[in-house]
């Protein structure tokens, strides 16, 4: 299994630490010939209309649209959630998402820098402790359609999405040093369709 980052910005680094830690081989993705050799893809946090842009200009939205609708297992965190949604509230009007979770985001949902926390989370699927939640301009979630899992909630608000191959958080677990929901992401690929496996 070969693991492709999205590295155009944000924490992509992280990602790959991560990826490294499960001895999973992983590459960036700056271009659309980057996504030949990859079975998944992990969209990081950063800023999602930057990202947004820079996928538009590097020709890779449509090479990763094409690759998603095709089945290719997505994991976005905090900014690649909502590049993965299927619909944003207060982007930018030319703002692209490829529609591939049927969630309705809202960018910086609980405000700027200053209303950034962290919270202990219960996730479905990870075994241990509560996950360290770091939430950092973070986008909410404000509507789920039926066949969307949501895994963990934070305020009564989904933190933790998922539908078929495709899986998100609002957080960024690449800020901590427990790969757990990478875990989850990697094992779950194996069979979209089955239960989630845990971590």
């Amino acid at each position: 299994m070969k693991a492709g980052v999205l590295a155009l910005q944000g924490a992509y680094g992280l990602h790959l630490d991560a990826l490294d830690r499960l001895r999973i081989p992983g590459k960036e993705v700056r271009k659309a010939g980057d996504l030949d050799d990859i079975e998944l893809l992990i969209i990081p946090g950063g800023e999602s209309t930057t990202i947004s842009m820079l996928l538009d200009r590097s020709g890779l939205f449509e090479a990763i649209d094409e690759r998603i609708s095709a089945g290719m297992p997505v994991f976005g965190t905090c900014a690649g959630a909502i590049l993965l949604c299927s619909r944003v509230r207060d982007g930018r009007p030319d703002q692209r998402s490829f529609g591939a979770i049927d969630i309705t985001v809202r960018r910086n949902g609980y405000g700027g820098q200053l209303q950034s926390f962290e919270a202990d989370l219960d996730i479905d699927g990870v075994k241990g402790p509560p996950y360290h939640g770091i939430f950092i301009r973070a986008p909410v979630v404000e509507q789920v359609a039926p066949g969307v899992e949501v895994l963990a909630s934070v305020r009564g608000d989904p933190v933790v999405c998922r539908q078929g191959p495709v899986m998100i958080t609002t957080f960024h677990p690449e800020l901590t040093d427990d790969d757990r929901l990478h875990q989850l992401f990697l094992r779950q690929t194996d069979d979209p369709g089955r239960s989630l496996a845990t971590a």
